[in-house]
């Protein structure tokens, strides 16, 4: 599921010491989304290589797991549906292992077979009516992880069913973010911070050699910040139902659907996941939307390391247990170190 986010603001506070360290941002469209990437550095030489470095890595998990090109090991997976295992990279085999474990950890509210919906749900104005309800169901039929086959011996693939797909748009660029930042990590910066589209990981320090502060907003009122949490090695990843949708007869249907009936989630307008994993965040932001307020925080409580920050349709917030937020008695509006996350588009 394509996921455009826009509940966090990456704040960069400026500081007035000595010997600050200089960071550097590149800006630009990866994955289809849009990724900031930033490093920290007196050196800026030193800085803008290990932004040239994550951007190369991104590319390269980008034509490992994308269904669009056709030469892709994820598109040879999908076009043998039904009809015989196909070998592959170790990598792409471990990511699909582990989205196996997070389908069964979540019951199916996350499925990477949930790409069979593609063609059925459009929310870039084009829909002007529902899908028939037969359709639907046509289609809810090829999505079931269980028909996932992997042979670890042979390291292959195969959908059992004709007709199944596979795609990684509720994990990939969690994952694209990490291996990013795990290469960035090792050549000698002071801190890095990447960001695909509100998929956001941190490591060390920003400029002024403090932790990353991040701000919490409301989604119906982005310029303010309401909270904020300072991270450090830890991903931040929001999953929100405000930026694509579309209205048919007067009725709001979210860009989030549940693969186990193929169907827009309601409930939910905001789900922040808070873990050192940018990976598992982005499935769990997804998995929790469509499980719901109840099911999800009793999820998220049960997984150690992991919190969760959800804002109902109601306007209502709730946190699991162990968050705790830092709140600002009158919310902060038009900050000048404010940087949006989650734009569609690089600029």
């Amino acid at each position: 599921m394509i996921r455009n986010i826009i509940t966090l603001l990456f704040l960069i506070f400026a500081l007035n010491s000595f010997g600050q360290k200089e960071s550097h941002t590149k800006v630009l469209l990866l994955m289809g989304s849009r990724f900031d990437i930033t490093a920290v550095s007196p050196d800026q030489g030193k800085a803008l290589n290990a932004i040239e470095a994550g951007i190369s890595e991104i590319k390269r998990i980008e034509k490992l797991i994308s269904s669009w090109d056709p030469n892709s090991q994820t598109s040879e997976i999908i076009r043998n549906a039904g009809i015989k295992p196909v070998a592959v990279d170790q990598e792409l085999f471990n990511l699909i292992r582990r989205s196996i474990k997070i389908s069964n950890l979540t019951q199916g509210a996350f499925d990477i077979s949930y790409a069979s919906l593609d063609k059925i749900w459009h929310f870039d104005g084009e829909m002007t009516e529902l899908p028939d309800s037969t359709t639907v169901a046509a289609s809810v039929s090829k999505i079931n992880y269980k028909n996932i086959i992997l042979d670890p011996e042979k390291r292959t693939v195969f959908l059992k069913d004709k007709g199944m797909k596979i795609g990684f748009g509720a994990i990939g660029k969690g994952y694209a973010a990490n291996k990013a930042l795990d290469i960035m990590s090792k050549m000698g910066l002071t801190g890095a911070l990447v960001n695909a589209s509100g998929d956001l990981i941190s490591w060390g320090k920003d400029e002024g050699g403090k932790d990353w502060k991040i701000g919490i907003v409301n989604p119906k009122e982005k310029d303010k910040i309401f909270s904020w949490l300072n991270i450090n090695e830890t991903a931040v990843v929001t999953s929100g139902n405000y930026e694509k949708f579309v209205t048919i007869n007067g009725q709001t249907y979210s860009h989030i659907i549940d693969p186990r009936t193929g169907y827009p989630v309601r409930g939910l307008c905001s789900v922040s996941i808070i873990c050192p994993n940018a990976e598992l965040a982005d499935a769990l932001a997804t998995s929790v939307f469509v499980l719901g307020k109840d099911k999800g925080l009793e999820l998220i409580n049960q997984i150690n390391g992991i919190e969760c920050l959800l804002i109902t349709d109601k306007q209502e917030l709730f946190t699991s247990e162990n968050l705790h937020l830092d709140y600002i008695k009158k919310p902060i509006t038009n900050h000048k170190y404010q940087i949006k996350i989650g734009d569609k588009h690089a600029q």
